[in-house]
């Protein structure tokens, strides 16, 4: 059996990263950037208020305290969005709200609670009385403090999120280059499957596998395309191969890639391409078939769907999100408690059990989300993550075990 760690790094070798395309900034959330953005303008583009206060020379408030505040006259008022008309002269102070421009003389911004208007500034004031002494640079946020023009303001392989598209707006970039999201073609075979809503025939089951590996795949990056179901006839299961590579980046099917007399995608794919075909140290999801298509890489996932589901966040996920540009491509993996023990015998493989975590004083503890064989989904979906054990007896209660988890971003 081979490690899955050197299957997956065969895989990641095989397989390219996409070329780009230009995208609007506002649609551009969870794609990956394939080339720098620069900052053309400095952000902020001028000093500015963090709070509602006074501003003021620093020097006039010394010795300032609540028994006997220093007395300021106060010159003006100064709103966000304004530009400023009156300079802070020696002995005065300036109303400003946060976000309002830094008047010129000013070099420090007395917060409104450390004065005698702790709630608002009274409108109309003539005068302010200061309780505690400023420091010049005191709440004024300096031009460019955040990005100054010429800064590298997101690499290449930045994985965009909201705030992401908050500093290109910040920047006024309307469009940013991207890498294209991988088209995966998925397809399920074997003769057992339905896929309609109507009765089960004897020996039939509902295929659960398609619906959630193009789940998958977008929730990976990808754009999914369903092929649908194939029955086990090599015939049929060619001409969607053929009509998958022709316009997709990848193809994942799921089924017959086992030592099954009916397992045909093995078969298949030994004739249309270069594969290689794997027995992997891991339970579950031990048999694993991957090859090239000419440059269409192809994952033959194993037919139950649990096997299923951990062969493609073991193998095909860290492929698709490579195409797509990510640099950080493997799950997260956070250390937890066993809430339980959890036995295994040896077996030469590594373990993946599905957990459910919850969160206590001492961090997170793991417990079984249920059935741990490889055909009971339902567990998979109230799992958090997987927890990795290792071969040997396993983990008693409280030990301590390492889970990849199945939300959130890439590690």
């Amino acid at each position: 059996m081979e490690p899955h760690d050197a299957v997956q790094a065969e895989i990641l070798r095989a397989v390219g990263v996409l070329g780009s395309e230009r995208v609007r900034a506002a649609d551009a959330r969870g794609r990956v950037t394939a080339a720098s953005v620069v900052a053309g303008e400095d952000v902020p583009p001028f000093a500015n208020s963090a709070m509602d206060g006074y501003a003021l020379r620093a020097a006039d408030t010394a010795g300032a305290h609540p028994d006997s505040p220093v007395h300021l006259a106060v010159s003006g008022a100064l709103a966000a969005g304004r530009a400023p008309t009156v300079a802070v002269a020696a002995g005065h102070a300036i109303r400003i709200m946060t976000g309002a421009p830094i008047p010129e003389g000013a070099d420090a911004v007395v917060m409104v609670e450390h004065t005698d208007s702790p709630g608002r500034p009274v409108e109309g004031a003539t005068e302010v009385a200061v309780h505690r002494p400023a420091r010049v640079g005191d709440h004024i946020r300096p031009a460019a403090g955040d990005l100054a023009r010429g800064d590298e303001a997101l690499a290449p392989g930045t994985w965009l999120r909201p705030a992401h598209l908050g500093v290109l707006a910040s920047l006024a970039v309307t469009e940013v280059e991207v890498h294209r999201r991988p088209r995966v073609a998925v397809m399920s075979t074997g003769d057992e499957l339905r896929d309609d809503h109507g009765p089960l025939a004897p020996g039939q089951i509902r295929d659960s596998n398609r619906p959630m590996l193009c789940a998958l795949v977008a929730e990976a990056g990808g754009v999914p395309e369903d092929l649908g179901h194939a029955p086990d006839d090599e015939a049929e299961v060619v001409a969607r191969l053929e009509r998958a590579t022709s316009d997709c980046d990848a193809v994942i099917t799921s089924g017959g890639v086992s030592v099954g007399d009916y397992d045909v995608v093995k078969a298949v794919l030994d004739r249309m391409g270069v594969l290689r075909w794997w027995q992997i140290a891991i339970k579950p999801a031990k048999p694993l078939a991957f090859g090239m298509l000419g440059a269409v890489p192809v994952f033959g996932l194993p037919g139950n769907p649990v096997s299923s589901h951990v062969s493609f966040e073991l193998f095909a996920r860290p492929a698709l999100l490579h195409m797509g540009g990510h640099r950080r491509i493997h799950r997260l993996a956070v250390e937890a408690v066993a809430g339980e023990a959890f036995r295994r015998r040896p077996d030469g493989r590594i373990h993946f059990v599905r957990v459910a975590l919850e969160q206590s004083p001492g961090g997170a503890v793991a417990r079984s989300a249920g059935g741990q064989g490889s055909n009971v989904l339902s567990a998979m979906a109230g799992a958090d993550g997987l927890a990795v054990l290792p071969d040997g007896p396993g983990v008693d209660e409280g030990g301590r075990l390492v889970v990849l988890l199945l939300d959130g971003p890439p590690a």
